[in-house]
C-alpha cells in the first residue's frame, strides 16, 4: 500500500510541476502576446463603409442612388474548422461547400482578416444566420452600401460601373484610404470622379464573446458620405437619344455650342450595370466582352469612323480660308474625276453640272471637293482638320478618349513606308481614306461653325455638390482654341449647312423640324472599296450587312440663335440623308418640343395650309 501510494503522490507531484511549468510558460514567456490576443478577441473593429455620392441630371432627376445590402462576412481568426464551417454555409445559403471552402482557405493563406462569403442576403438567409450563430463561428452580418441605378440601363457608358478594387491598385498608391474588398469606380463618372464620389469610412469598436456574437459597442465613428454629381445630361434627351438608336449599334451626342456642356450621349449597344453590382460571374463576363457588337465600348468617345462627307465642311471653311476657292469658284461635276489609271467617282451618277462652294455643300458634291483637296494639298487640309480639333481627343473627363486620325505624308510614310499620293488627298478631301473621327469630335467641327470658330471643351460635370447642398467644385467653361474665320466665309458655309436641310437638292432634308431652321450635314463612309463590295455582292448573291457603309449626320439648330448641335452616326446603316438624318430630326423635335406642337395646333385648326417644305409629298432625299 505504502509503494501504491508513493507512486500515485509522485504522478500528482510531476502532474503538479507540469502544470506549473505550464502555466509559468503561459504567463512570463507568452503572456504579452496572450494578453494582446485575449484583448482583441474581446473588442473588435468594425468597419463602416460610406455611402457613395449620388449622380443627378442637370433637373435634379436621380440617375444613381444608393440601397443597403447585407453581407455575410466571415472574421478569419475566429474559424477553426473551415471544411466544418463550409460545409453548413453551403447548406444555409445553397452555395457549393467546396467553393466556400476555397474562398475561405485563400482568405486565409493570404492573410486577410475577413472575407465576404456572400452578398444581398435575403431576409430568410439573414434569419437562418442567426439562428445557428453558434453553429457559425466567425460569421456576421454586414451593412454594405449598393449602388442602385435608377434609368434601368440608361446612360450606362456615362455613369459606369463599380468593381472591386484589385491588389495592383492598392499596390499603386493611388489609394491610401481603400482595402481589400472595397469597391471604386472602373469606368464612366463613377471612375472619373471617384475622388468626390468615395466619402470618409467610419468604424464601430464592440464587444463580442468567444463566437463572436456582439455583446454591445463602445464607441463609434460615422462615415462622410460622398458628394454628388450634378451632370450637364439632359434625362429626357438621354432617353430619346437611346431609343433613337434600339436595334442598331451607334451614337448620338448632343452639346450646347455655347458652352461645350453635353446634353446627351447615347451608344448602341447598351449593357446592365446592374449586373456588375450584383456581380458577374467569369463565364458571364467573358461572354459580354466578347460579343462582337461590343456593348462595353462608348462609340461618342472610342468609336473611330471616316468622318465620310460631314468633313466638307473643314475642307470648305479651309478652301475660303486659304484663298484657293471663293464663292464663285466652279468646277465641273461629270460624276467621274481620272487620276492616272484610276477613276475617282461622285455619289451623283450623272453628276452635279457646273457647281460652287454652296451646292457643292448642300448636295454633298464629291467632284468638288476632289478639285478643292487638289488645290490645297494634304498639308493645309491637316492643319484645317487639326484646327477644328480633330485629330486629339476633345479633353472630355470620361474614361481613355480615342484620339482619330489626321493622316500626312510623314504619318503615311512612318506607318506604310509609302510616300504620300495624289489620289490620298482625293480620298481625304471627302472624309474617306485614312482620315478618323469620334462622333463626339464631329460634334465638336458643327458646334465651332455655330458658335463663331470657337472650339470648347466638353464636359459632363456641371458642379459637385456635398451632401449638405454646398458647391464644391463647379468646372465651367472651358475654351480651348478660337478659329479666325472670316464672317464673311462663316456665313457662306452657315447657309449652305442650312441648304442641306431645306433647300429642294438638300441631302439633309429628312431631319426638317416643323418650325424650325435647322442646319446640318450629311455624311456616308465606306466600309469597304467599291470593288470589293460588288465583288462580295456578286459571290454571296445579296448584299451584306458588314460592308453596308457607315451613316453620318451632323447639325445645329436654330440656324440664327444655336442651342444645340448634334452628331449622329450608326454603324453600317448605309446612306446619312437617309438613316441617320430622320434621327437628328426625331431627336431635334425632342429638344424643341413646342415647335412640333405648334405645328400640330396648326394641323388641328380647319382651313390651317401646310409648309410645302415639310410636306410628304415633297421628293426623296439623295442616298447621300
Amino acid at each position: 500500500m505504502r509503494w501504491a501510494f508513493s507512486a500515485v503522490a509522485l504522478i500528482v507531484l510531476f502532474l503538479a510541476g507540469l502544470l506549473f511549468l505550464r502555466l509559468w510558460f503561459l504567463q512570463m514567456v507568452e503572456g504579452e502576446e496572450l494578453r494582446e490576443r485575449s484583448e482583441h478577441n474581446r473588442l473588435r473593429l468594425q468597419d463602416l463603409p460610406p455611402w457613395r455620392g449620388m449622380i443627378l441630371d442637370r433637373n435634379g432627376q436621380v440617375l444613381v442612388a444608393n440601397r443597403p445590402s447585407y453581407d455575410l462576412v466571415v472574421v478569419m481568426e475566429d474559424v477553426t474548422d473551415i471544411p466544418l464551417l463550409a460545409q453548413r454555409l453551403g447548406k444555409i445559403l445553397h452555395l457549393e461547400a467546396k467553393n466556400v471552402q476555397t474562398q475561405l482557405e485563400s482568405a486565409r493563406n493570404a492573410g486577410l482578416g475577413q472575407v465576404r462569403v456572400k452578398g444581398d442576403l435575403s431576409w430568410e438567409e439573414m434569419a437562418l444566420v442567426e439562428t445557428f450563430q453558434l453553429e457559425l463561428p466567425g460569421t456576421l452580418i454586414q451593412v454594405q452600401p449598393k449602388r442602385e441605378y435608377r434609368q434601368k440601363g440608361r446612360a450606362c457608358h456615362i455613369l459606369g460601373y463599380l468593381g472591386e478594387i484589385t491588389e495592383s491598385q492598392l499596390k499603386s498608391g493611388r489609394f491610401p484610404n481603400y482595402k481589400m474588398g472595397d469597391a471604386l469606380g472602373k469606368c464612366g463618372i463613377e471612375a472619373a470622379q471617384e475622388k468626390y464620389l468615395r466619402g470618409q469610412r467610419g468604424y464601430r469598436r464592440i464587444e463580442v464573446d468567444a463566437y463572436g456574437r456582439e455583446l454591445g459597442q463602445l464607441d463609434r465613428q460615422f462615415p462622410t458620405p460622398g458628394a454628388n454629381i450634378i451632370l450637364t445630361l439632359d434625362s429626357r434627351l438621354q432617353q430619346e437619344a437611346e431609343e433613337c438608336l434600339a436595334g442598331k449599334a451607334g451614337a448620338i451626342v448632343a452639346l450646347d455650342p455655347r458652352s461645350g456642356a453635353i446634353l446627351a450621349m447615347a451608344s448602341s449597344p447598351i449593357y446592365s450595370p446592374e449586373a456588375f453590382e450584383r456581380g458577374l460571374t467569369p463565364y458571364e463576363w467573358q461572354t459580354l466582352s466578347n460579343r462582337k457588337d461590343h456593348p462595353l465600348e462608348n462609340r461618342v468617345i472610342k468609336g473611330q469612323y471616316p468622318p465620310g462627307s460631314t468633313f466638307k465642311i473643314v475642307m470648305a471653311v479651309a478652301g475660303l480660308e486659304e484663298k484657293v476657292i471663293n464663292p464663285k469658284t466652279t468646277f465641273e461635276c461629270t460624276g467621274v474625276l481620272p487620276l492616272g489609271q484610276h477613276e475617282f467617282h461622285c455619289w451623283r451618277k450623272g453628276g452635279h453640272g457646273t457647281t460652287n462652294v454652296y451646292r457643292a455643300l448642300v448636295e454633298s458634291c464629291d467632284i468638288f471637293f476632289y478639285q478643292l483637296g487638289r488645290r490645297l494639298g494634304i498639308e493645309r487640309i491637316a492643319k484645317w482638320s487639326k484646327f477644328f480639333g480633330l485629330g486629339a481627343p476633345t479633353g472630355l473627363h470620361l474614361d481613355r478618349e480615342m484620339p482619330g486620325l489626321v493622316a500626312s505624308p510623314s504619318w503615311k510614310l512612318a506607318r506604310f513606308r509609302q510616300p504620300w499620293r495624289e489620289g490620298d488627298t482625293f480620298s481625304v478631301a471627302i472624309g474617306q481614306g485614312y482620315n478618323l473621327a469620334t462622333p463626339l469630335q464631329m460634334a465638336q467641327v458643327v458646334a465651332a461653325i455655330a458658335n463663331g470658330g470657337r472650339i470648347y471643351q466638353p464636359h459632363l460635370v456641371e458642379k459637385v455638390e456635398s451632401p449638405a447642398g454646398e458647391v464644391i467644385s463647379q468646372p465651367g467653361q472651358v475654351i480651348k482654341s478660337q478659329m479666325h474665320i472670316s464672317p464673311a466665309n462663316l456665313a457662306l458655309v452657315r447657309k449652305a449647312l442650312r441648304g442641306v436641310v431645306h433647300d429642294e437638292g438638300g441631302t439633309g432634308k429628312a431631319s426638317q423640324v416643323p418650325n424650325l431652321e435647322v442646319a446640318g450635314k450629311t455624311g456616308t463612309s465606306q466600309v469597304v472599296t467599291l470593288e470589293r463590295e460588288k465583288r462580295e455582292k456578286e459571290k454571296r448573291g445579296k448584299a451584306l450587312a458588314q460592308f453596308q457603309n457607315h451613316a453620318w449626320f451632323v447639325a445645329y439648330a436654330p440656324v440664327e440663335a444655336p442651342e444645340i448641335a448634334v452628331a449622329v452616326l450608326v454603324e453600317h446603316g448605309g446612306g446619312g440623308g437617309a438613316v441617320a438624318a430622320p434621327l437628328a430630326g426625331r431627336f431635334l423635335t425632342a429638344y424643341f418640343p413646342d415647335k412640333a406642337k405648334k405645328e400640330e395646333d396648326k394641323k388641328e385648326t380647319p382651313g390651317a395650309e401646310q409648309d410645302p417644305e415639310t410636306s410628304d409629298s415633297s421628293p426623296d432625299s439623295p442616298p447621300e
